[in-house]
């Protein structure tokens, strides 16, 4: 038999009208040219539920029983990287026999979602209770406090790395079309290495590190490259220079080159690359080159220089605006990765 096509919202609320002025459901029927068993339906659902909207349907039954749900949740609870393999394994052996799909089903309906893990750096006990220290000591700084320091760290910039994401809207079978194919090479094409600072106020200067980086060179950048942007940017007396813990930063001949500077050196927790708001501008200039889509080594560095310089200043006081927010997360991680 052939499934009837459903009545629509305006003619069951005919129906319940008719109904009301006091019509039979035979007159209702011929008079909407619907079946009269239909009206009665209709009508009956009225006065049951007050509506005539569909309503839930209860479906088959699940195979996962209460308690399997539960012995699901505890397991994924203590070894998030529990396969649904495992975990069907795991319910075969207590008696319940279910797929792949029942476990994911039954995950997504606790709010439990299959993602891809992230990396994050390795912290060890001593890193998380570094990490505690750093934030619990600098609660009460000040926003003016942050504003007086200079931010700096190195990265790398991969040509062809950032496109390799893009994800694209196309028809199928086009998958191949120049349009939504993304060009790469072996290994990135190549990369540069960057060093940059920054404070509230502003951007500093961005320098390519075309050799190894050791002490020495790390000294002549600092030299060459912080002292000038700490002019430039109009730094106030006492400012304070943050780097991270790499050997070349905390190499004896370096400290001593700083203090003979007499330059006031954030104490700085290992490993954590969260805490320093320069990755937040890292991020903005890999997706302003990625924009651009340099296509060799020099057209990357010119146009890393390009798009650092035009970064707004208010991007870089917002960053340290709400740096606080930062340290809160250290604390309510206990010590671990935060969000940043």
């Amino acid at each position: 038999m052939a499934k009837t096509k459903e009545l629509s919202k305006d003619t069951r609320k005919r129906i319940v009208d008719l109904h009301q002025t006091g019509k039979s459901e035979s007159t209702i029927g011929k008079q909407l040219g619907v079946k009269k068993s239909t009206v009665e339906a209709i009508i009956r659902k009225w006065k049951t539920y007050k509506t005539t909207d569909n309503l839930p349907r209860s479906g088959a039954p699940r195979k996962s029983s209460s308690r399997g749900v539960k012995r699901i949740m505890r397991t994924v609870s203590k070894n998030p990287r529990t396969t649904q393999g495992d975990l069907v394994n795991d319910l075969q052996r207590a008696g319940t026999t279910v797929t792949k799909v029942t476990i994911s089903n039954t995950l997504q309906r606790q709010g439990i979602n299959s993602c891809r893990a992230r990396r994050v750096p390795l912290l060890k006990p001593v890193h998380v209770q570094a990490r505690l220290k750093f934030a619990r000591e600098h609660m009460d700084d000040t926003v003016e406090d942050w504003e007086n320091a200079m931010w700096s760290d190195e990265t790398k910039v991969e040509l062809f790395c950032i496109n390799s994401t893009r994800r694209v809207w196309r028809e199928k079978n086009t998958e191949l079309h120049p349009k939504n194919t993304i060009p790469t090479v072996k290994h990135g094409g190549g990369n540069i290495m960057l060093w940059g600072c920054f404070s509230a106020k502003g951007t500093g200067r961005l320098i390519r590190v075309k050799d190894r980086m050791n002490g020495a060179m790390y000294r002549e950048i600092l030299s060459q490259n912080l002292l000038p942007s700490v002019r430039a940017l109009k730094m106030k007396r006492g400012w304070v220079f943050q780097h991270d813990n790499d050997p070349k930063h905390t190499a004896r001949v370096t400290k001593e080159w700083l203090r003979k500077k007499h330059l006031k050196v954030l104490e700085w927790p290992c490993q954590s690359p969260d805490l320093n708001p320069i990755e937040n501008l890292w991020r903005e200039l890999k997706v302003r080159v990625a924009r651009r889509q340099p296509q060799n080594i020099t057209a990357l560095e010119k146009i890393c220089m390009e798009e650092w310089a035009k970064i707004p200043a208010t991007v870089c006081a917002n960053l340290v605006k709400t740096y606080s927010n930062r340290l809160t997360s250290v604390i309510a991680n206990k010590g671990y990765v935060t969000k940043y």
